[in-house]
């Protein structure tokens, strides 16, 4: 997500994710340098770059297709003009994790989970990224290497879910996520840990045995919800990612963004949760756009995404078909869209 800083690994860059992470693609010029298309599309991307920066992972681009500016993953983080048209309707918190903040770095929204707000960097900049503008500065559940969070969870019993999100949580190092794991290993009132990651699909060199067995620290049943919106983000390095993860008995779902001009058909979202399912993914969530300023180009009418998910529905058994969800600031949890 938003943040341009790769804070959350350390100076002495030692792990071979670690330098994919430090090594991805921030210029526009050498994005469409390396996919061959046309310098016209670059002052736009700059302009929009300025704003919210480019970054993708080498391992990313390679699955793109050369000279195709319909190309799907493409699309998904190439900066566009149409990111600087401010539009009715869009904001900067467009979800309300402001209104449900409950301590730095902590946002308590549903009923029994809180989410924890880990870190500002991510492998993949998406231009559709919901937190594009968040003051990640003032929000990281990290920054005191969890030590508030970690007190907050304690005082609110309730709590049984615990969900990492960020940025991505796993662009933290093992040595920077022990601490956390090894408090929620202390807290008997929290059976579950949640984390949403892109990372297993974007950067599958992340997932190592090491990072397995620092997740296994906080002896909770775990939960990794991973973001792919499109078949062709799922190459040979992503199986094989997600097969470790799968064989160390992490439940796997997949949550999606419906996006005009990306995967917006019936065909493109069965091909996504057939090939999910294949490498050991459940599909869970297909969200409407939250109404991020900066990512209208990529909203559609409800009416229409209703069209591809009653198609979807007859396309594949009700078990690969993941829920048509919203999220409405202020509501206490996902909305059903029917």
């Amino acid at each position: 997500m938003p943040s341009n800083d790769i804070t959350a690994i350390s100076s002495h860059t030692s792990e071979p994710w670690q330098q994919s992470l430090q090594d991805a693609i921030k210029d526009p010029a050498e994005l469409l340098q390396l996919l061959g298309l046309p310098s016209t599309l670059l002052p736009a991307a700059k302009l929009a770059a300025k704003q919210f920066p480019l970054r993708v992972p080498r391992g990313f681009v390679n699955r793109m297709r050369v000279g195709d500016v319909d190309d799907p993953l493409l699309k998904q983080v190439l900066p566009l003009g149409a990111e600087l048209i401010a539009e009715d309707g869009y904001s900067h918190d467009p979800v309300g994790d402001s209104l449900a903040k409950a301590e730095a770095g902590v946002i308590h929204k549903y009923h029994q989970r809180a989410l924890l707000i880990s870190t500002g960097a991510c492998a993949i900049h998406c231009r559709y990224c919901f937190r594009r503008h968040f003051p990640y500065a003032e929000e990281m559940a990290a920054k005191n290497r969890w030590q508030h969070s970690l007190e907050w969870l304690a005082e609110n019993p309730k709590i049984n879910e615990v969900i990492l999100s960020g940025g991505d949580p796993l662009s933290l190092s093992d040595a920077k996520l022990k601490p956390l794991m090894n408090g929620l290993a202390q807290n008997p009132n929290v059976d579950t840990l949640r984390i949403h990651s892109r990372q297993p699909i974007v950067l599958p060199e992340r997932i190592t045995e090491e990072l397995i067995q620092t997740l296994k620290l906080a002896n909770k049943k775990i939960v990794l919800v991973i973001h792919a919106n499109h078949a062709n983000e799922i190459d040979p390095s992503v199986s094989k990612a997600l097969l470790t993860l799968h064989a160390a008995d992490i439940q796997l779902l997949n949550q999606a963004v419906l996006l005009r001009g990306i995967n917006d058909s019936a065909e493109a979202q069965a091909e996504l949760s057939r090939k999910l399912f294949a490498n050991h993914v459940l599909p869970y969530y297909l969200h409407l756009l939250d109404a991020v300023q900066g990512a209208a180009h990529f909203d559609m009418e409800t009416s229409q995404a209703l069209a591809i998910h009653k198609s979807l529905s007859a396309l594949l058994p009700g078990y690969l078909v993941p829920r048509l969800v919203k999220e409405i600031a202020g509501e206490p949890n996902k909305t059903l869209v029917s």
